[in-house]
Protein backbone atom coordinates (compact mmCIF):
# COMPACT_ATOMS: atom_id res chain seq x y z
CA UNK A 1 0.00 0.00 0.00
CA UNK A 2 1.13 3.41 -1.24
CA UNK A 3 0.98 6.66 0.91
CA UNK A 4 -1.52 7.99 -0.74
CA UNK A 5 -4.30 5.02 -0.32
CA UNK A 6 -2.86 4.83 3.40
CA UNK A 7 -3.83 8.78 3.72
CA UNK A 8 -6.99 8.16 1.69
CA UNK A 9 -7.96 5.40 4.26
CA UNK A 10 -7.02 7.76 7.39
CA UNK A 11 -9.08 10.17 6.39
CA UNK A 12 -12.15 7.59 5.81
CA UNK A 13 -11.70 6.46 9.26
CA UNK A 14 -11.20 9.90 10.57
CA UNK A 15 -14.59 11.11 9.29
CA UNK A 16 -16.77 8.18 10.19
CA UNK A 17 -15.50 8.41 13.63
CA UNK A 18 -16.58 12.42 13.65
CA UNK A 19 -19.87 11.51 12.33
CA UNK A 20 -20.31 8.63 14.47
CA UNK A 21 -19.44 11.03 17.77
CA UNK A 22 -22.06 13.12 16.23
CA UNK A 23 -24.77 10.65 15.97
CA UNK A 24 -23.85 9.45 19.49
CA UNK A 25 -24.32 13.45 20.65
CA UNK A 26 -27.47 14.27 19.13
CA UNK A 27 -29.40 10.85 20.21
CA UNK A 28 -28.24 10.30 23.49
CA UNK A 29 -30.61 11.70 26.42
CA UNK A 30 -30.51 14.97 27.57
CA UNK A 31 -28.42 16.27 30.57
CA UNK A 32 -30.25 15.86 33.91
CA UNK A 33 -29.20 19.27 35.22
CA UNK A 34 -31.40 20.43 37.70
CA UNK A 35 -34.13 23.59 35.78
CA UNK A 36 -34.77 25.00 39.12
CA UNK A 37 -31.11 25.66 39.97
CA UNK A 38 -31.47 29.47 40.93
CA UNK A 39 -34.56 29.34 42.65
CA UNK A 40 -33.18 26.27 44.88
CA UNK A 41 -30.22 28.64 45.56
CA UNK A 42 -32.56 31.39 46.56
CA UNK A 43 -34.32 29.29 49.20
CA UNK A 44 -31.77 27.44 50.11
CA UNK A 45 -31.34 29.03 53.65
CA UNK A 46 -34.91 28.53 54.42
CA UNK A 47 -34.44 24.84 54.18
CA UNK A 48 -31.15 25.01 55.36
CA UNK A 49 -33.33 26.67 58.45
CA UNK A 50 -35.78 24.26 58.68
CA UNK A 51 -33.49 21.11 58.37
CA UNK A 52 -31.71 23.04 61.91
CA UNK A 53 -34.80 22.95 63.46
CA UNK A 54 -34.72 19.74 63.55
CA UNK A 55 -31.93 19.09 65.21
CA UNK A 56 -32.22 21.56 67.73
CA UNK A 57 -35.74 20.65 69.36
CA UNK A 58 -34.83 16.46 68.46
CA UNK A 59 -37.38 16.27 66.53
CA UNK A 60 -36.20 13.57 64.20
CA UNK A 61 -38.73 10.71 63.15
CA UNK A 62 -37.68 7.45 64.38
CA UNK A 63 -38.02 5.22 61.07
CA UNK A 64 -38.79 1.55 61.15
CA UNK A 65 -38.85 -0.87 57.43
CA UNK A 66 -41.23 -3.79 58.40
CA UNK A 67 -41.65 -6.50 55.78
CA UNK A 68 -44.99 -4.70 54.76
CA UNK A 69 -44.81 -1.25 55.70
CA UNK A 70 -42.39 1.38 56.69
CA UNK A 71 -43.42 3.05 60.23
CA UNK A 72 -42.79 6.43 61.03
CA UNK A 73 -43.12 7.70 64.93
CA UNK A 74 -42.54 11.33 65.46
CA UNK A 75 -42.25 12.74 69.06
CA UNK A 76 -44.42 15.52 68.80
CA UNK A 77 -47.97 15.68 67.26
CA UNK A 78 -47.26 16.67 63.37
CA UNK A 79 -49.04 17.76 60.07
CA UNK A 80 -47.49 17.41 56.72
CA UNK A 81 -46.09 14.91 53.72
CA UNK A 82 -43.04 12.91 52.97
CA UNK A 83 -41.87 12.46 50.11
CA UNK A 84 -40.51 8.59 48.96
CA UNK A 85 -37.88 9.51 45.77
CA UNK A 86 -35.99 7.20 43.64
CA UNK A 87 -32.54 7.99 43.01
CA UNK A 88 -32.72 5.72 39.94
CA UNK A 89 -36.33 7.65 38.54
CA UNK A 90 -38.25 9.97 39.28
CA UNK A 91 -41.41 8.91 37.91
CA UNK A 92 -41.76 6.12 40.75
CA UNK A 93 -41.40 9.26 43.41
CA UNK A 94 -44.78 9.31 45.71
CA UNK A 95 -45.89 11.45 48.29
CA UNK A 96 -47.90 10.86 51.33
CA UNK A 97 -49.58 12.41 54.30
CA UNK A 98 -48.24 12.77 57.53
CA UNK A 99 -50.74 13.43 60.59
CA UNK A 100 -50.44 11.69 63.57
CA UNK A 101 -53.05 13.27 65.72
CA UNK A 102 -53.80 10.96 68.66
CA UNK A 103 -50.18 9.77 68.79
CA UNK A 104 -50.41 6.93 66.47
CA UNK A 105 -47.72 5.99 64.36
CA UNK A 106 -47.95 6.22 60.88
CA UNK A 107 -47.23 3.65 58.89
CA UNK A 108 -47.08 3.32 54.38
CA UNK A 109 -47.58 0.22 52.71
CA UNK A 110 -44.63 -0.76 50.58
CA UNK A 111 -46.21 -3.10 48.13
CA UNK A 112 -46.87 -0.37 45.60
CA UNK A 113 -43.10 0.86 46.00
CA UNK A 114 -40.44 -0.83 44.28
CA UNK A 115 -37.37 -2.66 46.18
CA UNK A 116 -34.53 -0.40 46.71
CA UNK A 117 -32.78 2.17 47.71
CA UNK A 118 -35.02 5.39 48.70
CA UNK A 119 -34.69 8.83 49.49
CA UNK A 120 -37.47 10.10 52.41
CA UNK A 121 -38.16 14.00 52.12
CA UNK A 122 -40.12 14.84 55.41
CA UNK A 123 -42.23 18.48 55.40
CA UNK A 124 -44.19 19.07 58.57
CA UNK A 125 -45.61 21.88 60.89
CA UNK A 126 -45.72 20.89 64.71
CA UNK A 127 -46.16 23.68 67.39
CA UNK A 128 -45.94 26.65 64.70
CA UNK A 129 -42.18 25.49 63.43
CA UNK A 130 -41.81 24.17 59.90
CA UNK A 131 -39.54 21.17 59.66
CA UNK A 132 -37.21 19.57 56.83
CA UNK A 133 -35.58 16.42 57.56
CA UNK A 134 -34.39 13.79 55.08
CA UNK A 135 -33.25 9.99 55.28
CA UNK A 136 -32.15 7.53 53.12
CA UNK A 137 -33.47 3.96 53.26
CA UNK A 138 -33.45 0.50 51.81
CA UNK A 139 -36.61 -1.47 50.95
CA UNK A 140 -36.44 -5.33 50.81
Amino acid sequence: MNWGKATIVVLIVFVLGICSLGYYMFTAPADDYDHQYYEDGLNFDHDYNREQQVVKDHAQPTIIIDTCCVKITFPQVVKGQVKFMRPSSDAKDNTYPLDNSGGRVIEILTKSLTKGQWQLVFNWKSGGKDYLYQHEVYIK
